[in-house]
């Protein structure tokens, strides 16, 4: 029996890992043109007939923008992840093809022909590459890109955005089906346990925010932008934490909750349900109470709210809704706190205290596992450190000979770049970065602190510290690297365990 589960383990990892790539490449082609978005947002939301202050000659930015700037960049960034700026020019000149041929905003046309054109080009130079005569380089490339670019461009015109189109409205059709029949709060059972496993991005930003931008070109707002960012679980569950949790969790949560509500990083709160899985009961609870609150006063935003922060929340409501936007932000809040503060009050006394050694335990035994395997001998001196933290444990490797599952153990004259990186390389890193910075250079360790998204750890890092769930994924982006996983980007014992060893 435990053979089998060791051999479906890995099954059950690496699927979870191809979920959350493929999430990271939608999201990916989104979330470096956010603030295009965001300008497009408050523009819409100031300018437009219905807006906070109507001015004709300034709302003409809207249309324009959403049809043609908007997917052109989403077809660029596409094209740029899978061959480099040649790859963004040809995935914007085909995604021009998919604008003008449609009448709706191309977002999801943008997001299929702007790689897949990339693809085509990046195949063609790989079977060109070393038979160009001396000289000739730069007229085979320009050409190349030219004559690949302009066919796909047509095709995408003539059949891909008609087919695109045809699929969009069905979308569309299905949403507003939902609506009508009062079901949209059902989506949220299936959203909020998707976020706790990091696909909060892909699903925000790579599936709901193409068809939100859709329905806010025509009615002027959507609240499908509220569906994955409404704060209000999120929150709920940290103040459960605060007021009735114990241990660690309990002391950490009131600054998680303030960075969770209003800087946005929602990534912070993940590792209190993580810890206490029967948590994710309140979130599903709270997030359906926030999204039938929203469609029972027709609610919704202008543009994404990115961060999910109340801020964010603020600045892209259309004229007259905060009061509705509120009351489902509120309602999701009071929803998961009092479910999840039932639960944590039912929770063995020690539960939660234990649960954070607990799952320490686990990790190391997982990271003992393919020692024991290759029947290595281990000693108390390689074995890895597990420490416990606020909110989470942390998981770093000690300065052993052998490596263990983390990979690569460097040594302390071998550190120059240590990267925090999670989804999208925004948040829950940039955070962690800052404080491992600061702790740094307190110690006067000269060592460089960088925070990126997880596609994007440069060759030259070190060391790589991620959340444990996305270790996998960072393994296999960086493996010249050493891994740390740890389950609290916010306050982790591993950041001084790491200053220590790089003293």
């Amino acid at each position: 029996m435990a053979t089998a589960a060791a051999r479906q383990k890995p099954s059950a990892d690496g699927a979870r890992v191809k979920v959350q790539r493929f999430g990271r490449f939608l999201s990916g082609m989104v979330m470096p043109n956010i603030g295009a978005f965001i300008a497009w947002g408050l523009i819409t939301a100031l300018f437009i007939p219905t807006g906070w202050i109507p001015n004709e000659e300034l709302a003409k930015l809207v249309s324009p923008m959403i049809t043609y700037l908007l997917p052109l960049l989403i077809g660029y960034t596409g094209g740029t992840m899978v061959h480099g700026t040649r790859g963004g020019v040809i995935g914007a000149v085909t995604t021009m093809g998919v604008i003008v041929g449609t009448d709706i905003p191309m977002f999801m046309g943008a997001m299929l022909v702007g790689p897949l054109a990339a693809w085509v080009l990046k195949q063609f130079d790989r079977a060109i590459e070393g038979k160009i005569k001396s000289g000739f380089e730069m007229l085979v490339n320009n050409f190349s890109s030219g004559i690949i670019g302009g066919i796909l461009a047509i095709v995408s015109y003539l059949v891909v955005g008609p087919a695109v189109q045809v699929v969009s409205k069905g979308l569309a059709n299905c949403v507003q089906a939902l609506v009508d029949a009062n079901l949209l709060p059902l989506a949220n059972v299936l959203i909020e346990p998707a976020k706790v496993l990091f696909l909060n991005n892909a699903i925000n930003h790579g599936v709901l925010s193409p068809i939100a931008l859709e329905q806010a070109s025509k009615t002027g707002q959507s609240i499908l932008f509220m569906l994955e960012s409404n704060p209000g679980p999120g929150l709920g569950i940290l103040l459960a934490y605060w007021l009735v949790g114990r241990g660690s969790a309990k002391m950490s949560a009131p600054g998680a909750a303030i960075i969770h509500f209003f800087g946005g990083i929602h990534e912070i709160y993940f590792p209190y349900i993580l810890m206490n899985p029967r948590l994710i009961l309140a979130v599903i609870a709270g997030g359906v109470t926030g999204t039938f609150t929203f469609s029972l006063f027709h609610a919704g935003l202008v543009a994404p709210p990115s961060p999910g922060s109340i801020f964010a929340y603020i600045a892209m409501a259309p004229k007259g809704g905060l009061l509705s936007i509120f009351t489902g932000i509120i309602t999701a809040t009071i929803v998961s706190f009092l479910v999840a503060a039932l639960l944590l009050k039912t929770s063995k006394h020690t539960e939660e205290e234990d649960g954070l050694e607990e799952a320490a335990a686990k990790v190391k035994q997982m990271k003992q596992a393919p020692i024991a395997a290759s029947a290595a001998p281990a000693t108390p001196a390689a074995a890895p450190i597990v420490a416990e933290g606020s909110g989470g444990s942390a998981v770093s490797a000690a300065p052993a000979s052998n490596a263990d599952a983390a990979g690569v153990v460097k040594a302390a004259a071998d550190v120059n770049k240590i990267v925090f990186s999670c989804d999208a390389g925004m948040g829950s890193s940039a955070m962690g970065a800052s404080i491992l910075r600061k702790k740094m250079k307190d110690a006067g360790v000269g060592v460089t602190v960088i925070n990126t998204a997880i596609s994007e750890i440069p060759s030259d890092a070190d060391i790589v510290v991620t959340h444990k769930s996305l270790t996998d994924r960072a393994r296999s982006q960086a493996p010249q690297a050493e891994h740390i996983g740890i389950d609290n980007f916010m306050k982790s014992p591993a950041y001084d365990e790491l200053v220590n060893r790089l003293r």
